[in-house]
Formats: C-alpha cells, sequence, structure tokens
C-alpha cells in the first residue's frame, strides 16, 4: 500500500474508519488484559485524520522513506491506537496487533522504535516526545528535507517541564514545519487536569512561548482537517492545535470512569462496549 496527501477519503468513511479503529483498541487491550483504552479513544479521531485524511505523507511500503512526515505518538500510554491506524495503513499485518503485550511480541505497551514500522520514536516516558519532534525537524534541516513532524501530546502529560523547554526550543529555532496536537481530555491518571496540575491559561501559554495555536473540536474530523490545513500555512514558528476531546469517548460508562486509563475492560464490558460501537444497544 502506497499512501501520499492525495489520497485522502472522505468524512463518512473517515468517521467509519474512527470507529473500526476503536473497535480494535477494545479487542486489543481486553485481550490483553491490561492498556490504555481511555486514553487511545480520545486522541482515535485526530490519528485518524493524520493518516487517512491527507495529512500524513507516508509510504507504507516504503517506511524509511526519507521524504516522508513523521508521527511521534508522544503519549506512548495511547499506543494501541498508534498500532490500529499502523495496521489499517498496510505497516503492520492485522494479526500482529493482537499480540499486544505479549511477551517477545513487538506490539509492546509503549511504542519501541525498531521493533515496528512506521514507529518513529519510542516513548512512554512522558514528557519527550516533542524535544524528539524538534530534533526531527533540525535533522531534517541538516539533510535538506522539508518533511513536516507532528506530535501528539497529553495534556497530563504538558505538566511535565520538558514540554516547555521543547516549545521554547522550537519557537527558538523557527521550526515551522513542527505541529503539535494536544489532546485536551482534561483528565490523567489520578483525576481532573484541574485538580492535579492545572494548564490555564492554556493557549495563552503557548502564544507566549511563541507558538501559533489553532483549537479545534478534537471528535469532529472536519474541524480537525481544516486545522491541520491551516497550521500548514504557517510560517516562522511551531503551531499546536489544541484538541478538545472526551476521555473514553465512544463508550458511555468509559466516558463517565476516569480510571479506565490504565486498565482494560472486563469481557463482559467489552460486550457492551462492542454494542455501542456497533449502535446495536
Amino acid at each position: 500500500m502506497n499512501i501520499s496527501m492525495q489520497s485522502a477519503v472522505g468524512l463518512d468513511e473517515l468517521n467509519e474508519i474512527a470507529r473500526q479503529m476503536r473497535l480494535d483498541i477494545l479487542e486489543m487491550t481486553t485481550k490483553a488484559g491490561s492498556g490504555h483504552p481511555s486514553s487511545s479513544f480520545s486522541a482515535t479521531e485526530v490519528v485518524t485524520a493524520l493518516y487517512f485524511g491527507g495529512v500524513l505523507r507516508y509510504r507504507a511500503d516504503e517506511p524509511n522513506w526519507p521524504a516522508r512526515d513523521r508521527f511521534i505518538m508522544s503519549k506512548g500510554h495511547a499506543a494501541p491506537l498508534l498500532y490500529a491506524a499502523l495496521s489499517r495503513a498496510g505497516y503492520i499485518p492485522r494479526e500482529m496487533i493482537w499480540t499486544l503485550r505479549e511477551v517477545d511480541s513487538p506490539v509492546q505497551g509503549h511504542p519501541i522504535q525498531n521493533l515496528l514500522p512506521g514507529v518513529e520514536a519510542t516513548t512512554g516516558s512522558l514528557g519527550q516526545g516533542l524535544s524528539a519532534g524538534v530534533g526531527h525537524v533540525l535533522g531534517g534541516r541538516l539533510n535538506n528535507l522539508d518533511y513536516r513532524v507532528y506530535v501528539l501530546l497529553g495534556d497530563g502529560e504538558c505538566e511535565a517541564g520538558q514540554v516547555w523547554e521543547a516549545a521554547m526550543s522550537a519557537a527558538h529555532f523557527k521550526a515551522d514545519n513542527l505541529v503539535a496536537i494536544l489532546d485536551y481530555n482534561k483528565f490523567q491518571e489520578t483525576g481532573p487536569i484541574s485538580r492535579e496540575m492545572g494548564l490555564e491559561p492554556l493557549v495563552q501559554k503557548w502564544q507566549s512561548f511563541g507558538w501559533h495555536v489553532e483549537e479545534a473540536d478534537g471528535h469532529d474530523l472536519a474541524d480537525l482537517l481544516a486545522k491541520f490545513e491551516a497550521v500548514q500555512a504557517v510560517k516562522g514558528q511551531p503551531s499546536i492545535i489544541i484538541a478538545h476531546t472526551v476521555k473514553g469517548k465512544g463508550v458511555s460508562f468509559v466516558e463517565a470512569n476516569f480510571t479506565f486509563h490504565g486498565r482494560a475492560l472486563t469481557q463482559e464490558q467489552a460486550v457492551l462496549a462492542r454494542e455501542e460501537l456497533n449502535g446495536t444497544r
């Protein structure tokens, strides 16, 4: 499969892809008996837009193509979402994703570079992905390559100081081919962001660090695609899209309970979740 920016599909098909990826995430994590389903669900439309909405330039059959755009899943615990996208895009066989978290499987609980094609960085130690993204930008400059770099951040992750060091660095180097996307679902593993370590005023913070800021409904694919198009026109500064999302989006009882952040659904719960995602409940 050879996919590029010209291969975007329509909104109805994109929404169906997002639904199917949620089902894949559900099956992966339930079979493994562990993982981070709700953190994966909240960013599903963001990743769908990137891989299948004509945003990310890549060749699944040539994963090391030098001119490819880079995607870094900085919130590495949402690895099931990345694996669902890589499988659907043709990077890895579909049957491989069912080995999530098994001993000796390359489909680990957090992405590990060089174990799977399409994984651009080893992530999971939160706060480091944006720094890696800046490194990719500077490496591209040294090699006279004009690829874009997309980094998906978690909101709890933005409590880490290294994120803001990277933000300063990106602005200093005028990294206008760097786009961060913040999965702003307002919860982290231990509770609401506002209680644990408030981030607001978030827009003004990023602007004060020299970034162009857009906000989007993180579950509206049309809005997301419009914002991705908008940031591609920005020159002289990095961009961030603050995507307002719902943790556990798509399954009502997961949306209502932030403790699904780091635990899989039981087999009985998975039956109910599957019915909701299939529209039969």
